[in-house]
């Protein structure tokens, strides 16, 4: 059942001042919130307040700290976690909103952090009748959106591969330090989805040909440059074969050392960087195609987690408890929503193969 969205709805924002927090900060403005500026740094809280239309209220909070984190969530509608790594935050927020009974949303890109979320919290939270969607990001949450626009009336499927197209990958510091902790996590091995399954595995990166959509065209890619779609994709849908690969250019960027940072282009700071995700879902003889373009990942990242938020406390949701976004929303009203943010495709776009 729809509600209508309450005027000045409250959002704490946990990690406020990292990169994708300020952009979350912005959108949650744009669209009539009130955030609340949280994090452990309170000179860096103060800071972004300090150059924020409207002077937002500032809660320093730490997870180390469950009481901080009571505080920061005091009164508030609902939390976006932005603050990485998530193996670190994730726990601990999700579950001071549990004691807060508000929702919860976070942008998390880690395999292994989604994967804890669905694994602890699957069962509390659909107990208490609370929402939580992970990876409500670029990365997780556009390609679970795209995949299950595209699946359509299909139950099930043989495969799905999500490929990226990125012009290029600046990482923050924020993903240099996530993808360490990935690293460790599973003590260097890579990992896919095959078998119904996650398999970490020792196997060398290869190269593939992947035909993106014109203008991009063909393209050479890393095969099975996972991330956290192997995650949020098979957690509502019955594939077995879940794969992403990633434009070779946007894999070396990520790999060097020396990459630098993003840096703003635009009045609205995102970088120049550009993308194209490219979904196909097969059944038997037949492909269903799902297509989103874009500029800049970690800007587009904002209006998902923020149009996720507004969705929820409207209750224009499918499910409750820890669930994907795919799962919890009406994906294509939810990617076309998302205009001017992103261009799509027609929805599904179906060939023979």
């Amino acid at each position: 059942m729809r509600s209508a969205m309450q005027p000045g709805q409250t959002v704490t924002v946990f990690g406020a001042y990292g990169h994708t927090g300020r952009f979350v900060v912005a959108e949650l403005r744009e669209r009539g919130f009130v955030p609340v500026l949280s994090g452990r740094d309170a000179g860096k809280l103060r800071a972004l307040a300090a150059v924020t239309p409207g002077a937002p209220e500032v809660r320093p909070a730490s997870v180390d700290d469950p009481a901080s984190l009571v505080r920061a969530l005091d009164g508030a509608d609902a939390v976006i976690n932005c603050a990485g790594p998530f193996a670190l935050t994730a726990a601990p927020v999700i579950e001071a909103a549990l004691r807060a009974g508000i929702p919860y949303v976070d942008v998390a890109a880690e395999i292994e952090a989604n994967l804890d979320t669905f694994t602890h919290f699957a069962d509390r939270a659909r107990a208490a009748g609370a929402v939580i969607v992970p990876a409500m990001a670029f990365y997780g949450g556009l390609g679970d959106l795209l995949a299950t626009a595209a699946m359509g009336d299909w139950t099930v499927a043989d495969e799905a591969n999500i490929a990226y197209g990125l012009s290029g990958w600046h990482p923050t510091p924020g993903t240099r330090i996530a993808g360490t902790v990935s690293r460790e996590r599973r003590a260097g091995r890579r990992v896919r989805y095959t078998d119904g399954r996650l398999q970490y595995h020792d196997d060398e990166a290869t190269l593939l040909k992947w035909p993106f959509p014109a203008p991009m065209g063909t393209r050479e890619v890393v095969g099975e440059f996972t991330m956290a779609d192997v995650v949020t994709v098979p957690s509502h849908l019955s594939i077995p074969e879940v794969r992403t690969h990633m434009t070779a250019e946007a894999a070396g960027d990520l790999s060097a050392p020396d990459t630098p940072a993003p840096t703003a282009a635009d009045e609205n700071g995102r970088s120049d960087q550009t993308f194209l995700v490219d979904v196909v879902v097969r059944r038997g003889d037949t492909e269903r195609r799902a297509v989103a373009r874009g500029r800049d990942i970690y800007a587009v990242t904002a209006p998902l987690a923020v149009e996720a938020v507004h969705r929820i406390l409207t209750g224009r949701t499918r499910t409750l408890g820890v669930a994907s976004a795919g799962r919890i929303f009406d994906a294509p009203d939810f990617l076309r929503a998302l205009s001017p943010h992103i261009t799509l495709d027609p929805l599904p776009r179906q060939t023979a193969s």
